[in-house]
């Protein structure tokens, strides 16, 4: 088992005189200084799928091991040349795992069906239903081109040739690949564990009776599904109050056990945001006032050598932060990579007028081919997240869409939801 190095406590750490922090150099800043934190495992390749490979897969047999038909027919040598043509059957036939042990002379053919090995002396194969067949003897119209219909040795993946690389995300396709090449045991990135903590005195649990001022916890089942999700193995630290104490002990807790820690709530620089004020005890706190709406403030540091991720409080911006900033770099702490979420441009459904200075992310969804935006952009309002489909991007300048205008969508699925 490989245990890579710990993170630095500067990892996170922006370039002197940098106040609002651009959406890209944020990013460039993460991809750039994180890696993975993940030990790895060999494990039986049932037990693969969803999960990362730490090493590259070498294929030990060849896909397809050797020449086969690609159809059921009659096989012989080729070319064949245009007009009629007449060929004695060999006795025999060649069928999936019963190959034929003789060699196929020359102007004769052998009946093959699909899958079958090629057998000496073939090297093309006519489909059945372009054959007339009596009295041991096939006829068929050419031309019929060398190679028709026969697939080649390798043709797929080489033995020894690598047929998956380090870093994917196996699924049940990538299983038959590496089955095919005749694997059976792969190395592993262990899962990310990514421990979850919500923190505010006015939080309550959904179910429990909530105080006037108070409000039921919406961060936290969000957060642990959208880890879950992406395969990742989550630990609920609970909810904790505004006390630094506690949410100390919570730290703590979250360093022991897991990779990386994501907080929600407590982000900012005011008297109660303790995640800050706790980061920047340790000596290990960056601050990035996002040019970002939503979502503003996001702390970063190191506790105890765990990176953590402080999220904002609010649902909305707490998950468009996920999004952008933490998905990708937690990606990368996986041991899979940086993830670029793909996104295409689509005519607008909507109006708005854009200032300049942030980047903007409209809760949205594809309707008769356009973007439909929430009815409202308030951060408060959480039943658009559920409503939406994905997010309209904005960029950084002045933009004035009208309906028609192209805008950037970026589906859920592009973040692997």
């Amino acid at each position: 088992m490989i245990t890579p190095p710990p993170l630095r406590n500067d990892c996170f750490a922006l370039p002197p005189g940098v106040n609002w922090t651009p959406v890209d150099a944020a990013l460039t800043l993460l991809k750039d200084r994180l890696r993975p934190v993940t030990a790895s495992e060999d494990l039986p390749l049932q037990e693969a799928v969803g999960r990362v490979l730490a090493a590259d897969v070498i294929a030990l047999r060849s896909n397809p091991p050797q020449a086969n038909s690609a159809v059921d027919g009659y096989g012989f040598a080729g070319p064949i040349p245009e007009g009629p043509n007449v060929m004695p059957l060999v006795e025999g036939r060649a069928a999936a795992g019963v190959p034929y042990e003789g060699m196929v002379p020359a102007g004769q053919a052998i009946r093959i069906l699909t899958g079958a090995a090629i057998p000496d002396g073939v090297d093309t194969v006519i489909l059945e239903e372009d054959v007339n067949t009596a009295d041991g003897k096939i006829a068929f119209n050419g031309p019929l081109k060398q190679g028709a219909n026969a697939r080649t040795a390798g043709e797929d993946v080489i033995a020894g040739a690598v047929a998956l690389t380090a870093g994917r995300v196996l699924t049940p396709a990538d299983l038959a690949l590496v089955s095919a090449v005749g694997v059976d045991r792969v190395h592993l990135r262990k899962r990310l564990r990514v421990a979850v903590v919500s923190t505010g005195d006015e939080l309550v649990e959904p179910g429990a009776e909530a105080r006037p001022g108070q409000i039921y916890d919406a961060n936290r089942p969000m957060l642990l599904a959208l880890m879950r999700q992406w395969g990742f193995e989550a630990l609920d630290l609970g909810p904790t109050g505004d006390d630094r104490a506690q949410l100390r002990a919570q730290l703590d807790r979250g360093a022991a056990a897991a990779d990386v820690i994501l907080t929600s709530g407590g982000a900012s620089a005011g008297d109660e945001d303790h995640v800050s004020a706790l980061l920047r005890e340790a000596g290990a706190m960056q601050q990035w006032r996002m040019a970002l709406k939503p979502g503003r403030p996001l702390a970063l540091g190191m506790w105890d050598g765990t990176p953590v991720f402080g999220l904002p409080g609010n649902p909305v911006a707490a998950l468009v932060c996920t999004l952008v900033f933490a998905r990708p770099a937690m990606g990368l702490l996986a041991g899979a990579g940086w993830h670029q979420p793909t996104g295409f441009d689509v005519p607008a459904a909507f109006s708005k007028s854009k200032k300049p200075g942030r980047r903007e992310y409209l809760r949205a969804r594809i309707r008769d081919g356009r973007a439909e935006v929430f009815a409202s952009e308030g951060s408060g309002r959480i039943s658009g997240l559920s409503w939406a489909e994905g997010l309209v991007e904005l960029g950084d300048g002045a933009q004035q869409v009208e309906p028609g205008s192209p805008v950037r969508f970026i589906p859920y699925g592009s973040f692997a939801l």
